[in-house]
């Protein structure tokens, strides 16, 4: 189960997250969230590098620009580009043809929402499923999972929207063949982009047991 923390612009609690075990790790280059890593140096990202395995980078993008994109993927060495706007599957697939690798969100509230997957197959790696809201992802609420049952694509997906550190035994309790790992943001958040280090290690302990 892959555990990517989103939403982190903190040097010193990227170290420590990085340090309880996050798998992969969000910067959003949006600039109207409250979490929007666009004005940290490459090493002050690199942070995390202190740690034996250290976290694949994942940039966050809200309907930007394929250049404005790639030139955020250079400048930071991300591992994934997460589209989480409006973005087309031509756009997803120009950007996999430069050899990036795609995670597209969609926006979930109930089963017709899945639908939209099926034009994205084979032009995203990784999905991701997010709680339905004004806005772009934040809520802070959990939608609905048993609809997901209703999703019967190919591309494996991350589970993210109101996952906190309360959620184990529901995690535990959801299955779905395609189920890649958790998105983790808000619910482990002590203010806009500042994490719950401990409170992440555990979950994150139990989560992988």
């Amino acid at each position: 189960m892959l555990i990517k923390v989103c939403g982190m612009r903190e040097p010193d609690n990227i170290r420590r997250v990085a340090e309880a075990g996050a798998d992969w790790m969000g910067f959003i280059f949006y600039a109207r969230s409250p979490r929007f890593a666009g004005n940290l140096s490459p090493d002050e990202i690199s942070k995390e590098r202190a740690v034996r395995r250290p976290p694949v980078r994942v940039g966050v993008f809200v309907d930007a620009t394929p250049e404005y994109m790639m030139e955020m993927g250079n400048k930071y060495a991300l591992g994934y580009l997460q589209l989480h706007g409006n973005e087309s599957p031509d756009t997803c697939y120009a950007l996999q043809k430069r050899g990036y690798a795609i995670i597209k969100a969609f926006s979930i509230a109930d089963e017709e929402d899945l639908k939209l997957t099926a034009d994205y197959e084979g032009r995203a790696d990784y999905f991701l499923f997010d709680t339905k809201c004004n806005g772009y992802g934040g809520s802070g609420k959990q939608f609905d999972w048993s609809v997901l049952t209703a999703y019967k694509g190919q591309t494996p997906f991350l589970l993210s929207g109101g996952i906190n550190p309360d959620s184990v035994e529901a995690i535990r309790n959801f299955h779905h063949p395609k189920l890649a790992g958790l998105d983790l943001n808000s619910g482990f958040e002590t203010a806009p982009g500042m994490k719950d280090a401990e409170k992440l290690k555990t979950f994150i302990d139990k989560i992988k047991k």
